[in-house]
């Protein structure tokens, strides 16, 4: 996969973007869809069915919002292959032939429904988008329905039936989530000059992922996708799905890949932050069972002396220290405490010689799913509850906010990267991530998170 970064014509009208052209690709965000043969009708779904209808600065919100899609990487993989997501979260695909609006299910039948791959337009600086499983059916309006026809279709009109200006989104664009489409459970790392982001692949009914990508970014607004750095089903004997809340440490020259697969936690390792990652265990790290409760959210801490910790859990918490070679630890060390409101998500990180816990209470399908935190003299603790310090905001609707992890800045700021519901409409398996600023009291203690759209 790669990521979407080629721009569209200054021809595209007054709606257009205003960048340099090159056809055939369609830039990443949110991006509204113009008919070409239908000036002023833009792509967009009404009932959760898809069609083209006219939208103006005088349209009401929801029209706007309904016109409006954000354009990711194809949830099938593909050179130049695309999906379009909705504002609610929900993606369109087809079935039977006719364009929808539909939650992902993690099918692979359902993500080669959602692809699309991008072709040159009727005009310059249009697109066609062509079903990634139904090579040479296109995506095309038909009496302002949207359906996947072939082009012997009314052949006179179905070029350009088919085509489709990238217009400026008729909705407001949001600075968040910081990366586009669902994700969750975020790992945050400052590595070689570049912030890195390891999230969990989300919009899948019961958790069922399979891969993890990996993102950077220089300034945290604007992120890389480097697409698929561990893939489950091809690189990892001993699981298929479930791949979950991941974590990434360094040392030595050789970057190490803690991950949850079918409730076990795996660990891969890389010479590179993107890898490819490979399994030098061939085994789970620690197995399904090895304690009380799952074994999951792997999180690495290395203290001021090198000495790295991994932390993990869900309903008991749980650490040790890893051996220098990061892919073993003893047993018998292992430490469980019990966190006031512990569910999941343990986070450590260290700042003016206080170590701080941080992590998940509630469960991530509730909106009051948040973070809370303790303070101690060592990466074992004891451990002092200090409270709450990121939880919804309904008034924007925030919801579900929580599986966190904290980064520091060259700078001296500090950064918290977490998951929360989809704004609107999300749940606890259609997810997405965003960063805010962390800021700490003079006494160490840390202020609230203010959650931000």
């Amino acid at each position: 996969m790669r990521t979407l970064t080629v721009f569209v014509v200054v021809a595209v009208v007054t709606a257009g973007l205003g960048r340099p052209a090159q056809a055939a690709d369609i830039p990443a965000g949110a991006r509204s869809l113009e008919s070409v043969n239908y000036p002023g009708s833009y792509l967009r779904h009404g009932d959760y069915l898809g069609g083209i209808a006219a939208v103006t600065a005088a349209s009401s919100p929801q029209a706007k919002a309904d016109a409006t899609f954000t354009v990711t990487p194809g949830l099938a993989g593909g050179t130049g292959c695309v999906s379009l997501q909705a504002a609610n979260g929900m993606w369109l695909r087809h079935r039977d032939y006719r364009i929808r609006l539909e939650t992902n299910t993690g099918t692979p039948l359902f993500l080669a429904d959602a692809t699309f791959c991008v072709r040159d337009g009727s005009i310059s600086g249009s697109v066609r988008l062509e079903a990634s499983n139904s090579p040479g059916r296109f995506l095309r309006h038909r009496d302002k329905e949207l359906w996947l026809d072939p082009s012997t279709v009314n052949p006179a009109t179905f070029a350009a039936d088919s085509s489709f200006r990238i217009a400026a989104p008729w909705a407001t664009g949001r600075r968040s989530p910081v990366i586009k489409g669902l994700y969750a459970d975020p790992d945050i790392a400052y590595l070689n000059g570049r912030y890195y982001l390891y999230p969990t692949t989300d919009g899948y009914t019961g958790w069922s992922s399979s891969r993890f990508k990996a993102f950077s970014s220089t300034d945290l607004t604007t992120w890389t996708d480097h697409g698929t750095i561990l893939d489950l089903g091809p690189q990892i004997t001993w699981a298929d799905s479930r791949a979950w809340a991941p974590a990434i440490a360094y040392r030595d020259n050789r970057y190490y890949f803690y991950f949850s697969a079918d409730t076990n936690i795996g660990v891969a390792t890389s010479a590179s932050p993107t890898g490819p990652f490979t399994d030098p265990l061939g085994r789970p790290l620690i197995a399904a069972g090895f304690r009380s409760g799952q074994m999951i959210d792997p999180a690495v801490f290395t203290d001021d002396d090198g000495q790295s910790y991994l932390y993990w859990g869900n309903g008991s918490a749980y650490a040790v220290r890893l051996n220098p070679d990061m892919t073993s630890f003893d047993p018998a060390q292992v430490r469980t405490f019990s966190p006031p409101n512990y569910r999941e998500g343990s986070f450590v990180f260290k700042r003016d010689g206080r170590y701080y816990l941080s992590y998940s209470v509630d469960d991530t399908r509730s909106e009051n799913y948040h973070v809370e935190y303790a303070t101690g003299t060592t990466p074992f603790g004891p451990w002092t509850h200090r409270g709450t310090i990121l939880a919804k905001n309904l008034s924007l609707g925030i919801k579900g906010t929580g599986h966190h992890s904290i980064v520091m800045a060259p700078t001296g700021e500090w950064h918290i990267a977490y998951h929360r519901f989809a704004v609107p409409a999300g749940n606890g398996y259609n997810r997405e991530v965003t960063v805010d600023p962390l800021r700490f009291n003079a006494d160490g203690t840390i202020q609230p998170v203010i959650p931000t759209l």
